[in-house]
């Protein structure tokens, strides 16, 4: 009888870890992700917050997720804010964006980035910093006005850099925003400003 007992207990306890989480607002949490500790799996945890669904840095910075494509084990979430009149993200205190290399989230190499206000080192490696930098185009609208003038870069996060950390600091590049798949001449009203974020599936 105790061991019938003790089987049921693990095939209700494994039900429950495949349990996806209810809806945060209007966005679906499908498995693996994880928004309580009695759905999806804890690793792959995100939170809800007032109908909003984010996702939290190693440092704990707050990110809002945009949306989410389950079959691919991918998410978007939404770049920093740079702050008004001044070219400072805002996660600049934390370093910028810096996932933990612990959980199983890296960020994918479709993302195109760009870096504002940056000190003269950043001339020395091989990032696009000249006057035909996609970065020139963001700095005439909106957000980016605050960074007209200022030393600025993109480039194509790919492998061979690390997966974990886009990286901002006083001293190198105070500012960042990402585009996700940017094509090439591609129009800045169409470009899909987002930081993409993906997922290793469960073991």
């Amino acid at each position: 009888m105790v061991h019938v007992i003790v089987v049921l207990f693990i095939l209700v306890t494994q039900v429950s870890a495949y349990r996806p989480c209810p809806k945060c607002g209007k966005i679906k949490v499908p498995y693996p992700l994880s928004t309580d500790e009695n759905c999806g799996d804890p690793r792959y945890r995100i939170y809800c917050n007032n109908g909003a669904l984010e996702f939290m840095s190693a440092p704990g910075f707050y990110y809002k997720i945009l949306s989410i494509s389950p079959k691919a084990n991918k998410l978007i979430i939404k770049p920093p804010l740079i702050q008004e009149n001044t070219c400072y993200s805002s996660d600049l205190d934390q370093g910028g964006l810096m996932l933990d290399e612990n959980l199983p989230f890296n960020i994918s190499t479709r993302n195109t980035v760009m870096l504002f206000n940056c000190s003269d080192n950043i001339l020395l490696s091989p990032l696009n910093c000249s006057s035909s930098s996609f970065c020139r185009e963001f700095e005439e609208v909106g957000e980016g006005c605050g960074c007209k003038g200022t030393l600025c870069c993109h480039f194509l996060k790919d492998s061979s850099m690390t997966s974990h950390r886009i990286r901002a600091r006083l001293g190198g590049c105070t500012a960042y925003t990402c585009v996700v798949d940017k094509q090439p001449d591609e129009p800045l009203e169409s470009w899909n400003f987002g930081i993409e974020l993906q997922w290793l599936p469960p073991f």
